[in-house]
């Protein structure tokens, strides 16, 4: 089970957009999450006309290192760490280090 999941509402807490929230979009890899609104960079792209784009220079959310962004607790308004725990009935489900409520509700 990972710690960090797609739709959760993550804080930056290092880089050129520290402090920065946002909702993570996806997943890249093991180890990066594509966060929104975060780590914009402007590329270059050529015109495809089997996708229908047109080129030129586009802005887009670049992957960010996953030790780099943390869980936002909306109870204390600050980002928070996150543990798992198994339940009674064999459920896994995450919780908030800081005050033991759940992430997933």
């Amino acid at each position: 089970m990972r710690k960090i999941r797609r739709d959760d509402q993550v804080v930056i807490l290092t880089g050129k957009d520290r402090g920065k929230r946002g909702t993570v979009l996806r997943i890249a890899g093991e180890d990066r999450v594509v966060v929104e609104g975060a780590n914009r960079v402007k590329k270059h792209e050529k015109p495809n006309p089997a996708k229908g784009s047109t080129g030129g220079i586009v802005e887009k959310e670049m992957p960010i290192h996953i030790s780099n962004v943390a869980v936002f607790n909306p109870a204390i308004e600050k980002a928070d760490r996150v543990r798992i725990k198994t339940l009674d009935d064999g459920r896994k489900v995450r919780i908030f280090r800081s005050n033991g409520e759940m992430v997933d509700t």
